[in-house]
């Protein structure tokens, strides 16, 4: 039998499940022929320790809080992490968070770092705000990370989904107040945080990225035993779906499924008079690991 490949993807995948290190996980899916449940098997058996969290992987818990400014052209968007769910489901904790995030928003400090010594609402510093929680909750909270817009040649809209696990900002030209904060601009924040496009369009996917998907595709046609003559078609035409997953003007609008986002936001320029365009937006997933 011809040695398969063994791709990234696959390697990505087995070291999610397992969390065993990456030349480990690419040996075992080498001597299981790329078999995902063969290999953690076959991990097992090695003696590896499958699914132990470590140490310093980021807390779980907490919320995701997006504000925008009254006059729409500011936005901040912070994750602000607790041990149990218990905790991030309670006032105390949601007053805290709701109260960084406004002060984020206002005085856009430049680090998590800065956050601590901003003043509040309150009157008081996010510190004393925190150690008065501390007090309260019995766990530790901390502010983990934020990101701030501000635009000049649009409006900031936003979304909290899944009782603030997932939180979005996007800045979107062509709307006014009312329609950023209610209409299309809150749509298009809910659909990314439903669908988490990574990019805008097509045009912005790293080169890179798109030749390890063609690869992908055209080693899958192959070990589908697909005819060589046709395996860069099939290649091409699972690359259109990748494009449509991940490019967010050409995914399927979660509100009306006969219709692609940038048809609907056509369909809003239509009403507003001029056209509508997407300039950035950023998404939050509580936990998720980054790279920053």
């Amino acid at each position: 039998m011809a040695d398969m490949v063994i791709t990234s993807a696959l390697i990505k995948q087995l070291r999610d499940k397992t969390g065993v290190g990456l030349m480990d996980c690419k040996r075992a899916l080498e001597a299981t022929e790329g078999n995902v449940d063969a290999a953690i098997e076959h991990l097992r058996k090695k003696g590896a320790a499958i699914g132990q969290k470590r140490a310093d992987r980021v807390t779980k818990e907490g919320v995701i809080i997006t504000r925008v400014g009254d006059n729409a052209t500011t936005g901040a968007l912070v994750e602000i992490n607790c041990e149990t769910d218990f905790v991030a489901r309670s006032e105390d904790f949601l007053c805290f968070a709701n109260a960084v995030a406004a002060a984020v928003q206002e005085k856009q400090p430049d680090n998590v770092n800065a956050v601590n010594a901003l003043v509040t609402s309150t009157g008081k510093t996010v510190a004393d705000l925190q150690n008065d929680l501390l007090a309260r909750v019995g766990e530790k909270v901390e502010v983990r990370r934020f990101a701030i817009f501000q635009t000049n040649n649009g409006l900031i809209s936003s979304y909290t989904h899944l009782g603030n696990k997932i939180g979005v900002l996007v800045d979107i030209g062509g709307l006014s107040v009312d329609d950023a904060n209610l209409g299309v601009g809150r749509d298009v924040a809910m659909q990314i945080a439903a669908m988490n496009p990574l990019v805008i369009s097509r045009d912005q996917i790293d080169k890179n990225l798109i030749e390890r998907e063609v690869e992908i595709y055209r080693t899958q046609a192959r070990n589908e035993n697909r005819p060589a003559a046709i395996v860069d078609k099939i290649a091409a035409g699972r690359l259109e779906k990748f494009y449509q997953e991940v490019s967010l003007l050409e995914q399927t609008f979660i509100k009306d499924s006969g219709m692609t986002v940038n048809d609907y936001l056509r369909e809003g320029g239509v009403r507003s008079g001029q056209a509508v365009s997407v300039n950035r937006f950023h998404r939050f997933y509580l936990g998720e690991e980054t790279t920053k």
